[in-house]
Order: C-alpha cells, then structure tokens, then sequence
C-alpha cells in the first residue's frame, strides 16, 4: 500500500490570533513510511489570505499544496 506525503505548507493560527507558515518536507524509508520534517518560518500574519499569498508568492506553491487548521 502506497503512502502519501502531507502537503509541504501548513498554516495555523495562534494563540495570539496570527496565521503562522510551517514549511514540511517528506521522505520515505525504505519500507516507504513517510518521515516528515517540519520548521516554522519566524513571523506570522494578521490574516490567512495574507499567509496563503505569501506561500504562494515565495515557495510558488499552488493551492493544492497549503493545508490549514
């Protein structure tokens, strides 16, 4: 059974109100579990249209790869 990576662009919303950006990158072992490292870009935003656009503008990412919470 094939496994799939998680979407490289997470954002979520904190305890402070702002939308912060977590950048996932994902690789497999060699049973192909996914092994997924995460770091979280310094800054946040006042709202999720404004941390999408930046994903979107800096990593050139599409829709399909940004996941909220």
């Amino acid at each position: 059974m094939p496994r799939t990576a998680v979407r490289p662009y997470l954002i979520v919303k904190d305890e402070e109100g702002l939308f912060r950006i977590t950048v996932r990158t994902t690789r497999f072992n060699s049973q192909g579990y996914p092994l997924v490292t995460a770091n979280l870009l310094e800054g946040g935003f006042p709202t999720l249209t404004t941390a999408r656009a930046y994903v979107r503008q800096q990593f050139r990412a599409e829709a399909t790869d940004i996941a909220t919470k």
